[in-house]
């Protein structure tokens, strides 16, 4: 038989696409067949993280760094547990990204600090030697664009049903809410509440001094998003 495909090669590429074919949907028919539903501690984005967001695929972040694990133990020793399809519930779009210039980010949070990133972007070869990633020293005076993050929220709240405001079961048995602002203007003062908290643990005494004057500059959003990702 095979000897037979192999004088025929239009009869083999017919069977390998075949193979092939067959083998796709064995792996994804059984997440069509689940329900869509969060992964346990999966929660939406606060307005901050996600103007953090924002700030990363502006500066395409996503480029070189991905945003998913592989179920490969190469991988999994790496990175932590291999990505689910439940944990990209609320990203639209989502950043699972092609290539690795720099490492995968999916669970960045678990492994690095507010005070890392802040050295990070400001000198990236001066933390980790070597590396061929460039400084991002204008996300320190450029400000975040809450009222497009807030314009997201509101709208996949109204029409993709994304439950702020509601308790989100979490990993470790308790529950967790994330507020959707009644206006822009709470949503500015929940979002620089929360850049507060971060700019504490920053040693950049120009961006302290913003946050406290009631600015958030990109630095403490895109810190605030990359916090998330566990």
């Amino acid at each position: 038989m095979f000897h037979w495909l192999e004088k025929h090669p239009f009869f083999f590429a017919v069977a390998v696409f075949v193979t092939i074919a067959f083998a796709g949907l064995i792996e994804n028919l059984p997440n069509f067949a689940e329900a869509s539903q969060p992964t346990i501690g999966t929660k939406p984005y606060s307005t901050l993280e996600l103007a953090g967001r924002h700030v990363y695929i502006k500066n395409s972040c996503n480029a070189c760094h991905s945003q998913l694990i592989r179920p490969f133990k190469s991988e999994t020793d790496r990175y932590g547990h291999y990505s689910l399809s439940g944990e990209y519930a609320y990203d639209r779009p989502f950043l699972w990204g092609s290539k690795r210039t720099g490492p995968d980010l999916m669970r960045v949070g678990n492994y690095r600090t507010t005070d890392w990133h802040e050295n990070h972007m400001k000198d990236p070869a001066a933390i980790v030697p070597g590396s061929i990633m460039p400084a991002y020293r204008w996300m320190f005076k450029n400000l975040a664009d809450i009222d497009t993050a807030y314009a997201e929220q509101v709208t996949v709240n109204k029409v993709f049903n994304v439950p702020y405001n509601k308790p989100i079961p979490m990993t470790d048995g308790g529950t967790a809410t994330v507020k959707l602002a009644g206006s822009l203007d709470g949503a500015k003062a929940d979002a620089l509440a929360e850049a507060k908290m971060i700019a504490a643990d920053m040693k950049d005494q120009d961006v302290k001094d913003m946050v406290a004057n009631g600015q958030v500059p990109e630095i403490v959003a895109l810190i605030a998003y990359l916090n998330s990702l566990k």
